[in-house]
Order: C-alpha cells, then structure tokens, then sequence
C-alpha cells in the first residue's frame, strides 16, 4: 500500500527565480555596511511604532555600495512586522517611472504615497467552526434538479445537522473536505477555509501530505462571532471608486487619473470609519531609486504632500554627488537634490566594500544558487570584485555556474573563471576597447 502510495505522490518543485537581492531576507542578512545598518535598523524600528511617517531618508553612496540592498532589507523586515495585525505597507519604485505619457508626475507620485498607506478595516462576521462528523452528498435524478446534502458539524460541546445548497457544496468539494477535516464558514459569504484534520483521524493513514496540519477540535458553541482584519491601500479604494468595473480595475494594471472629489470621498469615508473605530490608517513607506532623475517640480510637490495627515516615510536612493537639479537651468545640488528639500532629509551614507566583505557576499550568492567553487577560484573573484565592481563579479558566478554544469562539472575552478572572465568584458577593458577602436565606430 504505501509503494502504491509512494507511486502516485509526485513532489512539485518550486519554481523560485534567483534575483539580485533574493539573498536578503532582512538587515542583518547584510554584509558590512555597520553604520549604515544601524541606522536602517533605527528607521525600520521607528516605522514599526509609528513614529516616522511623513519624513525623508536619503541613502547615498558611491555605485555598488549596496543602498538598494539596504532599502529591500527593510523592506522584508517590516513585512515581518506587525502593526495592528497586518504587515507595514512598502512600495518599491524607480525616479525614472514619473515621466509618464498616460499621466502627469504629481500624479504618479500621489499613487505611489497612497499605496504606501494602509487602511485596517475591522467587519464583525459570522462563522461556523466545527469539525466535519458526516458529509453526504444526494445526487439529482434529473439534469433540471439541484445538487442537496447534509453535513453534521460538531464542537466539544454541541453537534448540529446542516442542509447544504449547490452553492455551499461546491465550496466543500473545492476545498475537498471530507468527514474529519475542521473547517471554518463564513456564513456571509459562504466561504469555507480548511483549517486542518482532527487530531482523532490522527491513526486512520499510514502516510500523510507533508503540508497536512492536525488540529484540535474547536470548542465552544458552532457559530460565533469574530472580527475580521480586511488590509487594503488607500489607492485600491481609488480605483474602485473611480472605475465603473469597481474591484476588478486593480487587476487592469492600468488605472490612469483618478479625480481630486474621488480621493476626497475616499478619505472622508475613512475618517468617518476611524471616527466610528472600524478602522485605523498605516503609515507605511515609499522607497524611490535613483532619486537624482526626478525633478524640482516632483521635490516641490513631494514637499507639500509630506506635510499632510497620515504621509508616509519617504525614502530616496541616488549614487550622484554634486550635479545639476533637473528642471533648472544649471543650477548644482547635493545629489541633485534641491537645498530645502535635502534640509529635511536624513541621510544616511553607505561605504564601499572591503575584500573580506566582498568574499562573504560572493560567498552568501553561492549558497543562494546551489553552487560550489574552489577557493582559488573565489579568490580570484574577490580579485576581479575589487579591480572592477561587485556586480560583474556576482555576474560571473552566475555564468560560470551554467559553464559548469554544461561541462557536467561539480565545482567552479580557477580555469572556469577565467573563461568566463575572457568572454564578458568589464566597463575598463570595454572602455579601452572603444578608445583603441574609436575611428571605426559610427
């Protein structure tokens, strides 16, 4: 029974896409930078209790010193974070995606503020918890005759019969709930969620799903009453109350303007539902890279909008030093950044790399792709990490990997590095390359 067992289980692999940064799961996943994450470490404590909304952090720092890395490490630490039930809201976006032909700038910008505010919205439901004792399941005689059935529910303390619809059924067999499984109902909108089996079917089978879940059976009364958290943005209720297909535009991808009196409505709704304590406002944060690239309109605009109620925490990202401000003639600014704005930023600057800190990171992207190399040749990448950049080294560890395999090898060796290393070019011998060859290029 179990070889038939093990015949028809099949293990679904996950498909899982090795990014840049699929490395970092929080801040202290970083590597060097210890200034720079302790004050990440302050900010996204701050964040937590609430008390940071509708400031500017600045990250600067020289290309490949990790401020990206740093913005997504605080990124997935406040996503593990809790306020008020429901994860902080971060919105990831680059200066570049302002400049829009569909929309104006300010309005980009005013979507990307409202997405990083969350709305908690508390609804008082009713539910059914109990553990399934018998489900059955009458087939019609007819092709005009509806599906019935029966399902007996109980708790430690009651058992009650229930006569289910066609509706009420197709859920159950959707969630292929059988007798012994403990489910929850909602009774407003008929939604069954298995919860998982009875810890007394615990002995019926040999063998059992990995991701299958014993649970005790509920007690109590069936029915109960409980509070639901609904987490939603104050751009998703925009764009439901300013499309005719309502819930379904968040799924179009393209929202387009949303009307001033719309996002007044909106926000009057919600401070009535605050008033009333069926909800509260999360302040969330609003990550925007390459910072340099937006104009003085989009630092004039944004410092109107950071003044208001519930803003989020803004946070900007620009490898420039001093340059010019666009959307002036030639006037020059810190990081591109007009004076008054950069006044009301803090910043917080990132160092390069050692060679030690480069060795730990080549060596934390090996473990992320499942590959192995022989120290000479790590060595030799920390070399080339060095002379060159962090980022075409950690290139290289992802082509020398398929090299590899393609030689049906098991580890990277010095030979396949160099390999590699001949067949990409970096910016300087590119850059050289160009100069010696200047007079043939168009």
């Amino acid at each position: 029974m179990l070889s038939e067992i093990a015949l028809e289980a099949r293990t679904l692999a996950k498909v899982a896409r090795v990014g840049t940064h699929s490395h970092i799961r929080g801040i202290d996943d970083l590597v060097g930078q210890r200034k720079a994450r302790r004050a990440a470490s302050v900010v996204a404590k701050m964040i937590e209790e609430g008390r940071l909304a509708g400031r500017v952090v600045l990250l600067s720092g020289r290309p490949g010193t990790g401020k990206t890395a740093l913005a997504l490490g605080m990124a997935r630490e406040l996503g593990g974070s809790s306020i008020a039930g429901g994860e902080v809201p971060f919105v990831h976006m680059t200066a570049s995606e302002v400049f829009s032909l569909d929309i104006s700038k300010t309005e980009v910008l005013t979507q990307g503020l409202r997405k990083a505010i969350g709305v908690r919205v508390r609804e008082t439901t009713e539910v059914l918890d109990g553990e399934v004792v018998e489900l059955s399941i009458e087939t019609p005689s007819g092709p005009t005759q509806s599906r019935r059935g029966t399902m007996t529910l109980k708790t430690t303390d009651m058992e009650s019969l229930y006569n289910l619809g066609p509706k009420m059924i197709a859920s159950l067999e959707q969630q292929k709930v059988t007798a012994g499984d403990v489910i929850s109902v909602n009774k407003s909108t008929g939604r069954v969620t298995k919860v998982g089996r009875s810890f007394m079917r615990s002995t019926e089978y040999d063998a059992v799903c990995h991701n299958l879940a014993y649970v005790h059976c509920p007690e109590g009364e069936i029915q109960k009453t409980k509070e639901v958290v609904h987490s939603v943005t104050l751009h998703e209720i925009d764009v439901i109350n300013s499309r005719t297909q309502g819930f379904l535009a968040l799924f179009a991808g393209d929202t387009g303007e949303i009307k001033q009196e719309v996002r007044h409505q909106v926000d009057s709704k919600v401070a009535e539902w605050r008033e009333e304590q069926k909800a509260e406002i999360v302040s969330g944060v609003l990550f925007i890279d390459e910072s340099h690239l937006l104009d003085l309109e989009c630092y004039s605009y944004l410092n109107r909008a950071l003044e208001l109620e519930n803003a989020p925490l803004v946070i900007l990202a620009t490898n420039r030093g001093v340059t010019k401000i666009r959307g002036t003639e030639d006037e020059q600014g810190p990081h591109g950044i007009p004076i008054d704005f950069l006044d009301r930023t803090l910043i917080i600057p990132t160092d390069p790399y050692t060679p030690e800190e480069i060795k730990c990171i080549i060596q934390l992207r090996l473990t992320e792709e499942e590959i192995i190399m022989e120290p000479d040749a790590l060595q030799l990448l920390v070399t080339i990490a060095t002379d060159t950049s962090l980022r075409y080294a950690l290139h290289l560890v992802s082509i020398a990997g398929v090299y590899t395999r393609k030689l049906k090898s098991t580890k990277i060796t010095i030979q396949h590095v160099q390999h590699v290393y001949n067949l990409f070019i970096d910016i300087k011998r590119s850059t050289h390359y160009l100069q010696q060859y200047e007079n043939q290029f168009l």
